[in-house]
């Protein structure tokens, strides 16, 4: 809607001052003939709005000008009191902000929609932790954040995966990013996107060098591009038919979610459902060990084999101890 598109450029002017007309009309998908009657309309109505022309020039609002939220619609508001139950806020530090910043809007609401988003952080909750997850190492984001903020290198000793010593490196940091429940810093290393778990970050310093950031790439732009690195990367694997029973199955879906590479094939009558999975070494088939006789490796026989080799492991420690201690 036009009154939808106005507030927005109005709020776009506020928040970024000078704007390019096609900028505004790539952000709204629009034509720039249509922002600038959008401007004209906006003038009419006695916004104090002009434009600029030439290499530098855009669009701007005249200094000092402020407007209000009331242009918000019901799900809008909404929408902003579910920030409050996300939770990320408190690992950056900012509970007491965003309480502050939702008690300010919430006073500039058009009256009859505080009803709906005061209820909002009361019926909504988002809670991003895995169940089961077991206990989580604390984070310190202070120094990546301040590095984000200020944009300057950043010097990282970091722990691999796997590894007992940390490596060093000094990287240029685009922005932290939160995915289920854990905190990555996205950054380039010589020029190369790079993702660092914040909680293998055994220190972190601030050099007095300016971030040396690839032009016109933003953090969404480096994170989709790793995002797809792990999802696809490519393994020499080995695939897996088992089959479960039933009573077990809605349990080895959550525990083999990452593995399945096909739905269950579920009849709903028999008493076993066959599944295929994916793992990245054979040694990694003992996952299965956890569901004891409740899943059954089809084939390969190399995968039966190994679940094999693991159990009697196994048993040979037990009787081991067993033995030790009569």
């Amino acid at each position: 809607m036009k009154s939808d598109r106005l507030l927005s450029i109005l709020l776009l002017l506020q928040t970024r001052g000078r704007v390019p007309a096609r900028e505004l009309a790539e952000r709204l998908e629009v034509s720039v003939r249509t922002i600038y009657r959008d401007i004209e309309a906006l003038s009419a109505s006695g916004v104090p709005v002009y434009a600029e022309r030439g290499r530098h020039g855009g669009i701007e609002l005249l200094a000092g000008f402020r407007t209000d939220v009331t242009g918000l619609t019901a799900d809008e508001s909404r929408a902003l009191f579910i920030l409050a139950a996300q939770g990320a806020h408190a690992a950056l530090g900012l509970d007491a902000a965003l309480g502050s910043a939702l008690r300010k809007v919430m006073a500039a609401l058009p009256a009859p929609h505080r009803p709906a988003a005061e209820v909002t952080s009361r019926r909504i909750l988002v809670d991003a932790t895995r169940w089961r997850s077991g206990p989580q190492q604390a984070v310190d984001l202070e120094v990546l954040q301040d590095a984000v903020f200020s944009d300057r290198r950043l010097k990282l000793r970091y722990r691999h995966s796997g590894e007992r010593e940390p490596r060093t490196y000094t990287v240029d940091p685009y922005g932290l990013v939160a995915k289920a429940g854990v905190w990555y810093l996205v950054a380039d290393r010589r020029g190369a996107p790079r993702l660092f778990r914040a909680d293998r970050v055994r220190s972190a310093r601030l050099l007095d060098e300016p971030v040396r950031r690839r032009t016109g790439v933003e953090l969404a732009d480096v994170w989709e591009v790793l995002r797809r690195q792990v999802e696809e990367r490519p393994q020499d694997g080995i695939d897996v038919t088992v089959r479960i029973r039933r009573e077990r199955l809605d349990m080895f879906q959550r525990m083999t979610a990452a593995q399945l590479t096909e739905l269950p094939d579920d009849d709903g009558e028999s008493d076993w459902v066959t599944a295929r999975l994916s793992y990245p070494a054979l040694r990694a088939v003992r996952q299965l060990l956890a569901f004891s006789d409740q899943v059954e490796i089809l084939d390969p026989p190399e995968a039966r084999a190994e679940l094999v080799r693991a159990a009697r492991s196994v048993t040979a420690l037990y009787q081991q101890t067993e033995h030790g201690s009569g």
